[in-house]
């Protein structure tokens, strides 16, 4: 691959983590603004309507504005795609916010960015693309740095914490059929069709748990401190975010996308002490210094060692 194609890859990426930190933010204003709605509707069908009401944002953006997204509700192949990558990411949406509802932040961090490990088992066991020496100590510094960068997490393995391993399960998949569906479809057509998949299936996922009458649920969208963080979730963390790494993550081994991946909670971290919402400790030092390093061994490594599969 071109140098010049994997260094804008690099740089994008790079972008839609500082994107993702942002989220952090949004979702958490939007989660607090709807805690009496949570306790009177119940916590999956209200997650289930933001999920959906993100996604939806983000269809309806990308449909106005390109031509390719509009085309692409007419191609079978593209709505194939979209159905795997969407319903991918409706699973590992869900169950990452369903489990945050009863484990830390600094757990979370910690058991989610064991996607970095999934993805380098599975493109070892299932793609043929072997992991380099640089690469495996690459992602144990970045799972290492982006689990502790809140502190050490404190696991106790209830339900939350199955949940949300099964979610960074999920997020692996998405990056390595991401990978795959991107490189033999049309990135815009394929993202047009996973959002509007990811929002038919939150609603699906509403009806089937919601407590009271799914318009309850639905209403919950339009409280007050919800709007606005809400179309910040859709425009920049769904639909530029997935956007671009639709675009750009074919570029690069699955394995190096999930290690810049993996900076998310450095720029949410950030973030978070900008606006007062946490302190500093040693360990953001000590986890976003991991992350860093992890990110610049697998950058530095020469292109050709990264991107070759090697034969048996």
């Amino acid at each position: 691959m071109e140098t010049s194609k994997r260094r804008k890859a690099t740089l994008g990426l790079l972008a839609v983590t500082l994107a993702w930190g942002l989220t952090f933010i949004w979702m958490k204003q939007a989660m607090n603004a709807i805690q009496p709605e949570i306790e009177a509707y119940g916590r999956t069908p209200v997650v289930a309507a933001l999920v959906g009401g993100r996604f939806l944002i983000a269809f309806i953006a990308l449909f106005v504005i390109s031509k390719e997204a509009r085309t692409a509700l007419q191609n079978p192949q593209l709505w194939k795609g979209g159905a795997i990558l969407g319903g991918i990411l409706l699973v590992g949406f869900i169950t990452q916010m369903i489990g945050l509802d009863s484990i830390t932040p600094s757990t979370s961090a910690f058991l989610t960015s064991l996607y970095v490990v999934f993805t380098a088992l599975i493109t070892t066991k299932l793609t043929g693309q072997r992991v380099t020496r640089t690469m495996i100590l690459g992602v144990a510094l970045a799972t290492f740095g982006a689990g502790f960068i809140e502190g050490p997490p404190h696991l106790s393995w209830g339900l939350g914490e199955i949940l949300t391993v099964i979610c960074a399960f999920f997020f692996a998949l998405h990056i390595l059929f991401t990978q795959k569906i991107t490189q033999e479809m049309d990135p815009i057509g394929v993202t047009s069709t996973s959002f509007l998949i990811v929002s038919l299936g939150s609603l699906l996922v509403m009806i089937a748990s919601a407590r009271t009458s799914t318009v309850d649920a639905l209403a919950v969208v339009h409280s007050e401190g919800v709007v606005l963080p809400l179309l910040c979730l859709g425009l920049i963390g769904s639909l530029f975010a997935l956007l671009l790494l639709n675009l750009l993550q074919r570029h690069l081994h699955p394995v190096q996308a999930a290690i810049i991946y993996a900076l998310e909670p450095v720029w949410a971290t950030i973030f978070a002490l900008k606006l007062g919402m946490t302190t500093w400790t040693g360990w953001i030092a000590v986890g976003g210094g991991a992350l860093l390093i992890g990110n610049l061994m697998v950058e530095l490594q020469e292109s050709p060692h990264i991107l070759d599969v090697e034969e048996e």
